[in-house]
């Protein structure tokens, strides 16, 4: 399944519409959004961290703990999924074994990005980056570590914040000349930056669309003019959550049940339903007297 989910998206990516893709972190998000119809989901790292460790995405989850999102994910969904690998955790060596641990763990592509260790948010202030060849080193390791080329390496460049857009845009260029498949220039702060980047590179390039963030939030029709090819919303649906719950437990604090809570719920039963409840039902049924035949 995980070939043939790489194969449609990467042979989808060479099509010149753009793809949308909401960011998913846990398997209630995942499953949620994997029955919408959508060509790709995208594990970001930011959501999975704060849902897996209720910490901030500063480094602090390990590759150990990612990987087995990457699995889990992959797992229960049918969509193709493009994976968070934060820096790589750590040189060389730590890039290869990444990239051949999120193949395997069922993604379609790795994110990979220059900042020093520990990394941040990508929309947040105070960002260091390494060498830009000693990232090129690290993609050109990425791209050739892989199984299948249909497992695609994106690389980003956090140079944007604190180094300008000039040395972003070169050291995007020196990436893709190590072997990235798609580039994603981090955080522009305008639609003329996004527009010039878009003018610089006739390849698949990543739009990073969070709500609140450093980057305008455009529409898909407006993305694909300026020439982005893949547009993540990594945010939209752990704000959402958020505000969902606090909302929720705010009206349960207040009354003391949840017989006025002014929040839409999922219904219980289609909620079981998309947990797999009704799997179990029917394994009970099977196997009721499994035993009794032995006897």
């Amino acid at each position: 399944m995980s070939a043939s989910k790489r194969r449609a998206f990467a042979e989808r990516l060479k099509q010149k519409k753009l793809i949308v893709a909401p960011g998913v972190f846990d398997g209630i998000s995942a499953k949620i959004a994997d029955r919408m119809g959508f060509e790709c989901l995208y594990m970001t790292g930011y959501g999975v961290v704060a849902s897996h460790l209720g910490l901030p995405d500063a480094g602090i989850a390990t590759y150990t703990e990612m990987s087995n999102r990457v699995a889990q994910l992959s797992a229960i969904t049918q969509t193709p999924l493009v994976a968070d690998g934060d820096t790589g955790y750590g040189g060389l060596l730590n890039v290869r074994h990444t990239v051949r641990g999120y193949e395997a763990a069922g993604a379609c592509a790795i994110q990979l990005e220059d900042q020093e260790f520990p990394k941040k948010c990508g929309h947040m202030l105070g960002r260091r980056v390494i060498a830009r060849e000693d990232m090129a080193a690290k993609i050109k390791v990425a791209a050739e570590s892989r199984d299948s080329k249909d497992f695609l390496i994106i690389a980003r460049t956090d140079a944007r914040t604190t180094l300008g857009l000039d040395e972003a845009l070169r050291r995007a260029e020196t990436y893709l000349r190590a072997g990235a498949d798609l580039l994603f220039v981090e955080s522009p702060e305008s639609v003329e930056e996004m527009q010039r980047i878009g003018k610089t590179f006739d390849v698949p390039l990543v739009a990073n669309m969070v709500e609140g963030g450093r980057t305008p939030v455009l529409t898909a029709a407006e993305l694909q003019e300026i020439g982005y090819r893949f547009a993540i919303f990594p945010a939209v649906g752990f704000l959402a959550m958020g505000a969902a719950l606090e909302r929720a437990y705010s009206g349960l604090k207040r009354d003391g049940s949840s017989t006025a809570l002014d929040v839409p719920l999922y219904p219980f039963k289609d909620f079981s339903a998309l947990m797999g409840f009704d799997d179990v039902s029917e394994f009970d049924k099977n196997y009721a007297d499994a035993a009794t035949s032995f006897k």
